[in-house]
């Protein structure tokens, strides 16, 4: 059964928007790699178009943003190649490597573990917050940052109960930013 992993970069505050974290070269590093250990990323839909439109390769002139450095190429590169699977009620249809989840989010969730390989990645807020109270996420890894926001989102608002988990790996990066690795005390 493939393992179901979580990541997300949280400042020191609790704050999950994407635009509030620090991002660098060994940053990006860790998040391809965390890419490159899953044979599926599994997205709610505003993940999926907010990655969709930052990271997608230009079909047409093959040139990435201004915005975007050298050193964010093999990210760029990792999750542009990956299979997609992107829970949405809203959406028609998708394309950039990806299929719409329908129907019951634990049953289909569930099929998509029960295939052989190395695991599904998932990342977002609100999808992550319904598959934790579904029980189906085996790790959730937070990146926190240097940071103090002042501001949300933050992670898991509304959890029904409290879920207990266990430190299983922890990272330390350049930045200050440190990645720590917890499984659900079962």
């Amino acid at each position: 059964m493939r393992r179901l992993r979580y990541s997300i970069n949280v400042t020191l505050d609790g704050c999950c928007d994407h635009r509030a974290g620090v991002p660098d070269e060994e940053l990006h590093r860790h998040h391809a790699a965390n890419l490159a250990r899953a044979d599926a990323l599994l997205f709610g839909r505003v993940t999926y178009e907010m990655m969709e439109a930052a990271w997608r390769a230009p079909a047409r002139t093959g040139v990435r943003p201004d915005w975007m450095s050298p050193w964010m190429e093999p990210f760029a590169r990792t999750i542009d190649a990956a299979k997609k699977y992107v829970v949405s009620s809203t959406l028609d249809r998708v394309d950039w490597n990806a299929e719409l989840v329908r129907g019951d989010l634990a049953t289909a969730v569930q099929q998509l573990k029960r295939v052989p390989g190395e695991g599904l990645f998932v990342a977002g807020v609100k999808l992550a917050l319904a598959l934790t109270e579904l029980g189906l996420i085996d790790e959730y890894e937070l990146v926190v940052q240097p940071r103090l926001a002042g501001y949300g989102p933050t992670l898991f608002a509304g959890l029904s109960k409290p879920l207990d988990l266990r430190l299983v790996g922890r990272v330390e990066l350049g930045s200050g930013a440190v990645a720590l690795r917890y499984e659900p005390r079962r």
